[in-house]
């Protein structure tokens, strides 16, 4: 019997999962190992932080799922591989031996050099947290009233994060006095149509906007910037971009140049073909993809029958990533949102309405959601 093992109950892993009774009628194993019972999307994070869903809402009972179709599912984090043991080591010291391994273990938010996080300051990963966020935000918003609010990061995270932090005050009855701070241009890389949009919708609702502003420094209740600026807040929020997790690294295996597990055109490493990967967690060999969940999305059936095929002693099939022109929806706390496809850029209440349609189907069919 040959042994898979998925690091990670990720969106790449996610048809994995349904497909676990296949994989055990055939002889073969099945363990999952992830940090928690559920797994939260991440594309409805900031919906989860402006009140408009719930963590039920949001995230996908990944424990049950895997229990329920036979396999067994491990509660802890993975911190080291041993390739050559074929050995996967968990945060207690335990190890769990595979035959197959892969990893979607997802990325992380750098924290600019700080050892940890003041009082009262999140970053918008790990998901979950937001739920303790929005807490405190409706606490603050019944207190004080007025709540003062930082968020640090000037792409598609602050901008959605923002306008949901908006959204959390102001649903409590408070005042919100939020303040973004980017390092460039907010939405820099992004068509100036995009960031018309997202400028107009800030100014609309009095969301400051502070460009050319490098974090240096956080301390309780006050961000830093390299440009002299100084920033006051309540409450504050790290969208600095993401990096993979430290997982391949920490293992030795080869990397690429964002850091993530190097796979090749068929999602597995070069050097240990045994080893997958899939989402933030990797880089991919043949052209680099942007840390969107759209190309996890897109991975999902590919690895699901690449381990059949591997288990199965047959060759695996190729990962064609698709188009780069992959629809963007980024919601802005208010009701509305920002559609981006094929050129046409636009916002407004039909843009969020088509999102949460297209998030709520998405959890639908893997068993989330209510």
């Amino acid at each position: 019997m040959a042994h898979l093992v998925l690091a990670g109950a990720g969106h790449a892993h996610l048809m994995t999962l349904l497909a676990i009774p296949g994989l055990l009628a055939r002889g073969h194993g099945v363990t999952c190992v992830s940090p928690g019972e559920r797994h939260f999307y991440s594309g409805m994070g900031p919906g989860l932080l402006g009140g408009l869903y719930d963590p039920d809402d949001i995230s996908f009972p990944v424990a049950r799922m895997v229990a329920e179709r036979g396999g067994r599912f491990v509660r802890g984090a993975a911190v080291r591989i041993d390739a050559a043991a074929r050995r996967l080591v968990l945060h207690d010291g335990s190890s769990l031996s595979y035959d197959v391994l892969s990893l979607n273990t997802g990325s992380r938010v750098p924290l600019g050099g700080l050892a940890q996080l003041p009082p009262d300051v999140w970053s918008v990963k790990p998901i979950e947290r937001l739920v303790e966020a929005r807490s405190r935000l409706e606490e603050l918003a019944r207190k004080r009233g007025r709540v003062a609010v930082a968020v640090i990061g000037g792409g598609p995270a602050g901008l959605e994060i923002a306008g949901n932090a908006w959204a959390a005050v102001h649903r409590a009855g408070g005042i919100p006095r939020v303040t973004l701070a980017a390092k460039g241009r907010l939405l820099g890389r992004f068509a100036p149509r995009l960031r018309e949009l997202a400028v107009r919708s800030f100014a609309r609702r009095g969301i400051a906007l502070a460009e050319g502003a490098r974090l240096l420094d956080l301390a309780p209740g006050r961000a830093r910037f390299a440009n002299g600026r100084e920033l006051w807040f309540d409450a504050a929020f790290l969208a600095l971009g993401v990096e993979p997790s430290p997982l391949a690294r920490d293992s030795g295996l080869p990397l690429g140049p964002g850091g993530g597990l190097l796979v090749d055109a068929h999602l597995r490493c070069p050097d240990h073909p045994e080893i997958f990967g899939g989402g933030d967690c990797i880089d991919f060999g043949p052209r680099p993809l942007d840390k969107v969940g759209v190309y996890a999305v897109r991975q999902n059936p590919v690895l699901a029958a690449n381990f059949a095929a591997v288990l199965d002693g047959r060759p695996p099939t190729r990962f064609d990533p698709g188009s780069d022109d992959y629809l963007l929806l980024f919601n802005l706390g208010d009701g509305t949102a920002i559609f981006r496809k094929r050129g046409v850029v636009l916002a407004g209440s039909l843009a969020m309405r088509l999102k949460d349609a297209i998030d709520r189907r998405f959890m639908r069919g893997f068993g989330g959601g209510n």
